[in-house]
């Protein structure tokens, strides 16, 4: 239901999300459960999610780091490595411990340093993952230093998924967190078995906010924000209606004193204002009636899984988001910070 001052949701679904692990969990694990009933959480950690046993471990760890009273399940996914076992995935998507599977490139991201080297490593994985349904979920740059950091995304598609794509056709492939026209096209012109997820910062952001008065560390994520019109071009894919597009917030929580440094850490932390950030958006390309099939359904039909019940509602109120968010002594900007939004997450039914 819409009205000129709120809108209620069917629950939705963070697709992409990175709650980390140890004391900075427990943060991550609140914000994104408030706002979403599940999650496809990323294996990047140290050292990575790449077993069975590891996996069940981090899913307990998430657990026990939600708050009582949140209904919130956290769906699992294993780090592609060179080495990894084929077997042990295809046992652990069919045993429902995993989701899907995740491809770093080694060296593209962080906590991506024990990827995969070269593709073609890993195509007895891709080619069980083929035969028996699971995702393969995709950080889509390439890491050869010759390419421009903002070429990337586009010469990993032409270079890497493509070919990758004609090996494996039957293949289900979600391209993360897209930053280029380039990206939006493909998926758009691939079979219904390629879908892609688009972050809130990506929506909002370009590469200008990275030096909009001098160096914003907490505007860097990878893939880095690329030019106005391939902003443009993800809020027409985001608000188009299309099903192959929907949400993933790759929200990246990093303690204040890592983005702040000689070397800034990769990641922007949208979990406590995602939904509201996404809303506004929406309403400014005039499509808020189309939020709910981008955050609550198109996702869930991708994977195979039931709609959540429940709903969400947001109120159309002015917030304005804090400078800081803190605990067990992490203190993490978050995206928007000190800046007003439009929208507020009021209540879950």
């Amino acid at each position: 239901m819409t009205s000129p001052s709120q809108l209620t949701l069917r629950r939705p679904d963070d697709w992409h999300v990175h709650l980390r692990d140890g004391t900075m969990l427990e943060l991550a694990v609140a914000d994104t459960a408030r706002q979403f009933a599940r999650a496809i959480c990323m294996p990047n950690l140290v050292p990575p999610v790449t077993t069975r046993a590891a996996a069940l471990s981090y899913r307990q760890r998430i657990q026990a780091a939600c708050p009582a009273g949140l209904d919130f399940t956290p769906l699992l996914t294993a780090y592609l490595t060179d080495a990894i076992d084929p077997q042990e995935v295809a046992a652990g998507y069919e045993e429902g411990v995993f989701a899907a599977c995740k491809l770093y490139p080694a060296g593209a991201t962080t906590n991506s340093d024990a990827g995969v080297t070269d593709v073609r490593n890993i195509d007895a994985v891709l080619e069980s993952m083929q035969e028996i349904g699971m995702p393969l979920l995709v950080h889509g740059e390439v890491v050869n230093p010759e390419v421009d950091v903002f070429d990337r995304e586009a010469v990993f598609i032409e270079t890497v998924l493509e070919p990758l794509l004609s090996r494996f056709p039957g293949l289900k492939v979600v391209l993360e967190h897209i930053t280029t026209r380039d990206a939006v096209n493909f998926v758009t012109a691939a079979p219904v078995n390629v879908a892609a997820t688009i972050t809130a910062h990506h929506l909002h952001i370009d590469r200008n906010a990275l030096f909009d008065g001098g160096l914003r560390p907490h505007a860097y994520c990878l893939p880095v924000a690329k030019r106005r019109g391939h902003r443009e071009a993800l809020r027409h894919a985001a608000v188009s209606g299309n099903p192959k597009f929907f949400l993933g917030t790759d929200s990246a929580p990093h303690p204040r004193s890592a983005k702040e440094s000689a070397c800034g850490c990769a990641g922007i932390y949208t979990a406590p204002v995602a939904l509201e950030s996404y809303a506004e958006v929406f309403e400014e390309e005039g499509r808020l009636e189309r939020l709910e099939a981008f955050a609550s359904e198109y996702g869930p039909r991708f994977y195979g899984l039931a709609l959540n019940a429940g709903s969400v509602t947001l109120e159309r109120t002015v917030q304005t988001v804090p400078e800081v968010v803190e605990n067990a002594g992490q203190s993490v900007v978050p995206f928007k910070a000190g800046q007003e939004l439009r929208w507020r997450l009021r209540q879950r039914a």
